[in-house]
């Protein structure tokens, strides 16, 4: 993962100014409480596909909960690459996100039924929580897991911009 915080936790610098890049710990928090990302994927020609997904972060993987029989899924099969943007903020001031890079991976059976996949517990149990309010995760048999553990991740807070 390539990006420098604050409190210094990684080994590259990011592009963007460092003043209003999130520490580890916002970004964290951030990629916790929002409940919407974007996903780029490529074609086999070369055209980008952008869709909305849910997803959880468990601090090192971002998961995405995906349609198997979806554009976005096919598309992976062929080229694994894939980039995530997750934002936030109305006003100019206000905007903050995180854009995460890599190659996507799919864990589990696909499409999912509930087979038993340890790897999987803890962002199920995470998941089903989010946006279900629940301790265990329902298996339609038409979603699998993808996990995007990021080669780059490049974070923003305009908040952290003095105003004036």
């Amino acid at each position: 993962m390539t990006e420098t915080t604050t409190d210094g936790d990684a080994t590259d610098t990011q592009r963007r100014g460092r003043r209003i890049m999130m520490t580890a710990g916002e970004r964290d928090a951030f990629l916790a409480s929002q409940r919407t990302c974007r996903v780029a994927t490529v074609s086999g020609n070369g055209a980008p596909h952008v869709g909305a997904l849910w997803f959880v972060w468990d601090g090192t993987a971002l998961w995405l909960y995906s349609l198997t029989r979806s554009k976005r899924w096919g598309q992976l099969r062929n080229d694994p690459r894939l980039a995530v943007v997750v934002d936030d903020g109305e006003a100019y001031g206000e905007l903050r996100g995180v854009e995460l890079s890599g190659r996507a991976i799919s864990v589990g059976e696909a499409p999912r039924a509930g087979q038993p996949c340890p790897e999987l517990d803890a962002p199920e149990r995470m998941f089903a929580s989010k946006y279900f309010g629940m301790e265990s995760m329902p298996h339609d048999g038409r979603h699998a897991w993808l996990r995007l553990v990021p080669d780059s991740v490049v974070s923003w807070d305009f908040r952290k911009m003095p105003m004036g």
